[in-house]
C-alpha cells in the first residue's frame, strides 16, 4: 500500500490513517465523507449521495486497497448528503456491513419514505442532480448501534454515541486513536472560506494547499445547523457538551473537513444555539414568520462572524452561507410549530 496520497481535488490526508474525500455534492467543499485506514480493513464514515461513490473509489484505488477491504460503511444520520449513497457503496463493498442509529436504519432498508420528502422539497429534477439514485441496503446488512456500543476496525476501536438535537437518528463516532468525533451535522458547519486565511482574490476551489488546509484546521467560524424537521435546543446543546467531555483535540465535520483545537467553536455554537432559540420565540406570532427568522438569522450571523473574523468578505460568506440559513430557519419555523403543539 502507498504510504503518500496523492492531493487530489477533494482528497486529504489528515493523518492517523483518516482521509477526507469530497463528496461532489451540489459544489466542490459543501460536503465531504471519510476513509478510515486501518492496516488492511477500511471504515467508510458518511456515504455522500450517488455521486460520491465514484470519489471513494478512485480514493481506494490510489491507495491499492481492494473492494474486499470495505468492512464498515457508516452514514451519521439519514440525511440524503450524509447517507443517500449507503445502498449504492453496499452494493459495491459486498463485504461491508452498514452499522447505523437504530431509528434510521429502516430508511436504509426502505428508503421510499426519504425519496418522497426530498423530491417534495426539490422536485424530480433537482432530487436527481442532488441525490441521483437511492437504493436500498438489505436488511441482514444493517446494523443498529446502540448508544454506548463500541466496534473495532482492525483492533481500533470506535465509539458510538446518540447525539440528538440535529435529527433524532443521529450518532456520532469516537475515534481514540486521533482524539477526535466523526460528527455529522451535530457540531455543526465549517466550510473553508469561514477561516481567517480566506481571500477571495486568490482562493483556488479546484486546488487545495497544503500550507492553507493546516491554517483552516483551527481558525475558522462556524454555524449550527437546524435544518428541518427535528431541531431541539436542548438537545443539541446536551449533545454538543457530551462530546466536549471527552475532550477532543479533533471534529472531523461533514461540512467540512477536519476541525482542531474546538474548544472556542464550541463555545461559539452554544451561543448561537440560544441566539437561535431567542430568535424564534420572539418572531412566533409575527407574519410571515420563517422569512422574518430567516433575515434575523442573517443579520445576527453577519454581524457575529464580523465582530469574530472581521477580515472576512461579508458578501462572499452571505453567499457561502445562504442554503445553509434558509435550512436554519426551515428548521427554527417547524420546531416552533412543534412548541405551539405542546
Amino acid at each position: 500500500m502507498k504510504s503518500d496520497f496523492v492531493d487530489k481535488v477533494g482528497q486529504e490526508n489528515l493523518g492517523h490513517g483518516i482521509y477526507c474525500i469530497d463528496a461532489r455534492y451540489i459544489q466542490h467543499g459543501i460536503a465531504c465523507c471519510y476513509l478510515m485506514v486501518e492496516g488492511d480493513q477500511v471504515a467508510i464514515i458518511e456515504t455522500g449521495t450517488a455521486h460520491t461513490a465514484e470519489g471513494i473509489a478512485e480514493a481506494l484505488a490510489e491507495l491499492e486497497l481492494p473492494k474486499e477491504s470495505v468492512r464498515y460503511i457508516i452514514p451519521t444520520h439519514v440525511h440524503l448528503d450524509h447517507a443517500g449513497g449507503a445502498g449504492l457503496l453496499m452494493q459495491q463493498y459486498p463485504e461491508a456491513q452498514m452499522l447505523i442509529h437504530p431509528r434510521g436504519a429502516r430508511h436504509m432498508v426502505n428508503p421510499t419514505q426519504l425519496m418522497a420528502g426530498s423530491k417534495a422539497v426539490y422536485g424530480e429534477e433537482k432530487f436527481q442532480q442532488f441525490y441521483g439514485e437511492l437504493i436500498p441496503v438489505p436488511k441482514e446488512r444493517v446494523t443498529s448501534v446502540e448508544d454506548g456500543e463500541k466496534y473495532e476496525l482492525n483492533g481500533r476501536a470506535l465509539e458510538f454515541r446518540h447525539t440528538p438535537g440535529h435529527a433524532e437518528h443521529h450518532f456520532c463516532v469516537w475515534d481514540s486513536v486521533s482524539e477526535g468525533w466523526f460528527s455529522g451535522d451535530t457540531f455543526g458547519i465549517s466550510y473553508h472560506e469561514m477561516g481567517l486565511y480566506f481571500n477571495k482574490d486568490r482562493f483556488d476551489k479546484n486546488r487545495l494547499e497544503k500550507s492553507r488546509l493546516k491554517k483552516d484546521r483551527s481558525d475558522r467560524f462556524i454555524i449550527p445547523t437546524t435544518s428541518p424537521v427535528q431541531f431541539d435546543p436542548d438537545k443539541l446543546l446536551a449533545s454538543i457538551d457530551l462530546m466536549m467531555s471527552y475532550n477532543p483535540k479533533k471534529f472531523y465535520l461533514t461540512h467540512y473537513s477536519v476541525l482542531e483545537n474546538p474548544e472556542p467553536q464550541a463555545d461559539l455554537l452554544r451561543a448561537q444555539i440560544e441566539d437561535y432559540r431567542q430568535i424564534a420565540q420572539l418572531l412566533r406570532n409575527e407574519s410571515e414568520r420563517e422569512e422574518r427568522i430567516h433575515q434575523a438569522l442573517k443579520d445576527i450571523t453577519l454581524a457575529r462572524l464580523s465582530s469574530e473574523q472581521p477580515e472576512l468578505d461579508l458578501d462572499t460568506m452571505e453567499k457561502v452561507l445562504a442554503m445553509d440559513l434558509d435550512l436554519n430557519a426551515q428548521g427554527l419555523n417547524i420546531w416552533l410549530s412543534r412548541q405551539e403543539k405542546k
